[in-house]
């Protein structure tokens, strides 16, 4: 044990463990400066406002910040934004992040998602425009004619054309109702007149 003892008083034992700390201290040294060199660090990127650009312009503006990207589908069509331009961004435009982040999209999709329309044949008027309203179409005009329900829908105009329920409109469409106006048809009286 005395031995021992006087092995670690030696000159030679404090050398080695002189050396060992200094391999050490430099192992970490250079170890800091290789996480500092690959991992950029204290350098930052600050990401750009993508809003309102199209999406090949938005892949050049990623690639020049040196930032990659992946786009995200949008349920949700904004018409204050262009047809298939950047809705929103994540990370926020002026964060700070590091080279070759990711950055996440959301595109405007090319229009309004369809929505179907609901049966308001021979419904009131009123509550055939609540029905459409709550599938996301809009009255744009009632037109009456001659049949006997009054405000009762007869038929459903988009744009000209008849619509039957459970088409598909674009959500946001205007419709047009053709309701009765109460008075009966001029057919319905001349048949009634001949049977008597």
């Amino acid at each position: 044990m005395k031995q021992f003892f006087n092995f670690l008083k030696s000159k030679t034992f404090l050398i080695q463990i002189g050396l060992a700390v200094v391999a050490v201290v430099v192992l970490v040294l250079l170890t800091l400066q290789w996480l500092k060199g690959t991992t950029n660090h204290g350098e930052f990127v600050e990401v750009p406002d993508f809003s309102k650009m199209s999406v090949s312009e938005m892949r050049k503006a990623v690639e020049d910040a040196g930032l990659r990207y992946q786009v995200l589908d949008s349920s949700e069509y904004n018409p204050d934004y262009p047809r298939f331009s950047i809705l929103e961004q994540n990370p926020h435009a002026g964060s700070k992040v590091k080279a070759n982040r990711k950055i996440y999209f959301t595109v405007n999709p090319s229009g309004y998602k369809k929505v179907t329309v609901p049966d308001i044949i021979q419904v009131t008027q009123r509550n055939a425009a609540s029905m459409l309203r709550a599938v996301g179409l809009e009255v744009e005009r009632v037109t009456y004619i001659d049949e006997l329900g009054k405000d009762m829908v007869y038929n459903l105009r988009h744009k000209g054309k008849y619509v039957k329920p459970g088409d598909k409109l674009p959500k946001t469409s205007k419709v047009e109702l053709i309701c009765g106006n109460g008075t009966i048809p001029g057919s319905a009286r001349v048949q009634a007149d001949s049977q008597e």
